[in-house]
């Protein structure tokens, strides 16, 4: 019996699912998301794939050799404010920590006027009243030290203050507790005596670094998410039970690769954003396969746009996340998104009369006006069929017709607000969302030391390959991939499928140069055994276990950090001159050269395991043969679109994607189409079938191939 891996993930408007069979064949699938219980469409994806293999869900379930899931469920609890009722016990003293913030607030460069003039700004609704924070009499030092014992009875009667109120979860934060979690232990003990079964978080676990106020917002966005996740986790991995699935539930993680569902309920703030981020880790399994190193990542779906980076064949990752303007440490893959996506709704700015796109958004309902579900607000999609990149009878495979009429007459609408001609005002709309998302990318590339024009670019996500040519033009990116076709709709679903088992054990142990070899072997070699323990909870073998060591350091007296890798677990004195050449190589290419003081003295803040577990892989094959000929089959009948260079319609060439062979070039201005996504090559540009069946859009060309 033919099995095989299976990757889910949930969006805001739909639900994708990816199976890949021992072969390397792909099956995917794409269904509308259930806001209401997620569960169920994940479930629908799932029965809708077997439907294509000519199977039902449960005696697919049972051929499922690993199903990783990406959730958006803590994402959108915190966005939707509807999480569980958090309690917080902390030290006695800093019971406001989490409501003074930071003085920045949470805000970030992307909306400049609110970092300028902060008064304008306000901070967010607090994840945690005042009246539910507890402060208990203990204290460590800074140097893991206990000054001061933990009062029992008062952290008895907090407990007991808490429940009362009808907490569901409790978070715990101590100061200092990273280095001594003596206390964090006793009362999370303490809790499950009084109320066992209630959710509990503490700081030590999730979090063990240095930085109170990000240590706290991480145990309450954990608190305040895990009830919800966790039953949501529980109850899939039963109703995948009784499909028939028997192999352990893996649910991706903003690290770039899995956890066990049970990590996952234990601490749920892993998952966020951990959707897009498989995105990136399915970018780096293709880019491995076809020889690029350096890739931009793009995914454009109905709700948002995420961009990644590769380079050199690693993933950009960060350890500071914002949540609704709250900041948090955790290890993760870069993700910077906006809200423009295809549903991202259009509107006029009063004041200037100016036409805006996003960040609203439209959504799985009603969704773009063109979907005939009740929608009555102009969106890109709405843009991109009035301009013909969509084929009005052929969207989704023809599954759902769009009402082309009905997005004219909403478009119609601004044009005539701003004295534009339909056309033009579309060309307008999908214009500013696509310079948007070349803004976005030039911040990620540029403010990291990247030149965009060094590499490649993927597009994925149902909407990214439509205006993909656009964005890269402008940032000066030769190549554009699409990748595997149709499943470039799916990309964050096969990238699950292909991730592997990862965990991310860190430790802050603040020490400045010249350094101790013996303390530093001592600190890597505890996070390996903790990661070590993990992996064997996680059922992995010990031949099968992987593990790989960092630093985060920085010059004394600053703190700006960077991470620097080390190859082997134990470090000596004489690769000490390396590791400082190592530092200065990743700070002036972050800060540019020279910015670093030669022979200052560095500091070493963190160390870092990454222990991680290979899983099956797809398999991805080149083609026998490259056919330059276009099968006549391919050609599909020409429409009318309008191209906004050189402002006019185009009787313009159609392909459908699934005829067109490895060898084949078509020019532009054409549009190859899939069942799930549209790829537009403009005038002047080409599109190309490589051996892996890859799309390339060729930006700039001085013939039409």
């Amino acid at each position: 019996m033919t099995s095989y891996l299976c990757g889910i993930d949930i969006g805001g408007t739909f639900t994708d699912c990816v199976l890949v069979d021992e072969s390397g064949g792909l099956t995917t699938a794409k269904v509308p998301s259930t806001p209401d219980d997620f569960g169920a469409g994940m479930i629908g994806a799932l029965e809708a794939a077997a439907a294509q293999l000519g199977a039902d869900a449960a005696s697919l379930g049972k051929s499922i050799r690993m199903l990783s899931h990406g959730t958006t469920t803590g994402t959108n609890t915190v966005i939707q404010k509807h999480g569980a009722k958090v309690g917080l016990i902390t030290t006695r003293g800093h019971n406001d920590v989490i409501h003074i913030m930071r003085g920045s607030r949470g805000l970030t460069g992307r909306d400049i006027r609110l970092v300028v003039h902060i008064p304008e700004s306000r901070k967010p609704d607090p994840i945690i009243p005042k009246h539910l924070i507890e402060g208990v009499s203990e204290r460590v030092d800074c140097f893991g030290k206990v000054v001061v014992a933990l009062n029992e009875d008062e952290a008895r009667d907090a407990i007991g203050r808490l429940i009362s109120e009808g907490v569901q979860a409790i978070a715990v934060c101590f100061l200092w507790s990273f280095l001594e979690p003596a206390h964090e232990q006793r009362v999370k003990r303490m809790i499950a005596e009084v109320a066992p079964g209630l959710f509990v978080t503490c700081s030590h676990e999730l979090v063990p670094k240095w930085g109170e106020y990000e240590r706290t917002t991480a145990v309450a966005l954990n608190a305040y998410i895990g009830p919800v996740t966790s039953g949501y986790l529980a109850r899939v991995d039963a109703r995948l039970s009784e499909l028939g699935y028997d192999q352990p539930l893996q649910i991706t993680q903003c690290a770039g690769g899995t956890i066990s569902v049970t990590k996952a309920m234990d601490a749920p703030l892993l998952t966020l954003n951990s959707g897009p981020v498989s995105g990136v880790m399915g970018s780096k399994f293709l880019g491995d396969q076809i020889g690029a190193r350096n890739i931009i990542t793009t995914d454009m779906g109905g709700t948002s746009f995420d961009v990644g980076v590769i380079h050199d064949g690693v993933p950009a990752a960060s350890f500071r996340s914002i949540v609704n303007q709250y900041e948090y440490f955790l290890p993760k893959v870069d993700i910077q998104t906006i809200g423009s996506g295809g549903g991202s709704t259009v509107w006029i700015e009063p004041a200037t009369d100016t036409l805006r796109v996003g960040p609203e958004s439209a959504g799985a309902d009603p969704g773009p006006v063109c979907y005939g579900r009740g929608g009555t607000v102009a969106t890109v999609t709405d843009a991109d069929l009035v301009l013909g990149y969509l084929d009005p009878d052929n969207f989704a495979g023809g599954t759902m017709a769009l009402d082309r009429a009905a997005a004219e007459a909403a478009i119609q609408a601004l044009a005539d607000r701003l004295g534009l001609e339909l056309l033009e005002c579309a060309a307008g709309i999908a214009k500013i969302a696509e310079f948007q998302m070349a803004d976005l990318i030039r911040k990620v590339t540029v403010q990291k030391g990247f030149d965009p024009r060094d590499f490649v670019l993927f597009a994925f996500g149902g909407a990214g390959p439509v205006h993909a040519g656009v964005f890269a033009r402008e940032l000066g990116v030769a190549r554009v991939i699409v990748p595997q076709r149709e499943t470039a709709s799916v990309w964050c679903a096969f990238g699950a499928a292909a991730a592997d088992v990862l965990h991310v054990h860190e430790q802050v142990d603040i020490m400045a140069s010249p350094f101790d070899a013996g303390r530093i072997n001592t600190r890597l070699e505890e996070l390996e055994d903790r990661a070590a323990a993990q992996l064997e909870r996680d059922g992995i073998a010990a031949e099968a276990r992987r593990f790989a060591f960092a630093l985060d350091m920085r010059h004394k007296g600053q703190i700006n950090e960077v991470e620097v890798a080390i190859a082997e677990r134990s470090v000596d004195e004489a690769g000490f001159d390396e590791l400082r050449a190592a530092f200065v190589r990743r700070y002036e290419l972050i800060y540019g050269k020279g910015a670093s003081l030669a022979g200052a003295q560095l500091e070493i803040v963190t160390l870092r395991c990454r222990a991680s577990a290979a899983m099956p892989k797809p398999r991805l094959a080149p083609a026998d043969e490259m056919v330059p000929d276009i099968p006549s089959e391919a050609r599909r009948a020409p429409r009318p679109i309008y191209w906004a260079e050189p402002a006019m319609s185009i009787e313009t060439p159609i392909y459908d994607g699934y005829l067109l062979c490895p060898g084949n070039r078509v020019g532009g201005p054409c549009v190859i189409e899939t069942e799930a996504t549209s790829v537009i090559a403009h005038p002047g540009q080409a599109v190309t079938v490589d051996g892996y069946g890859n799309f390339e859009i060729i930006v700039e060309t001085d013939s039409e191939g």
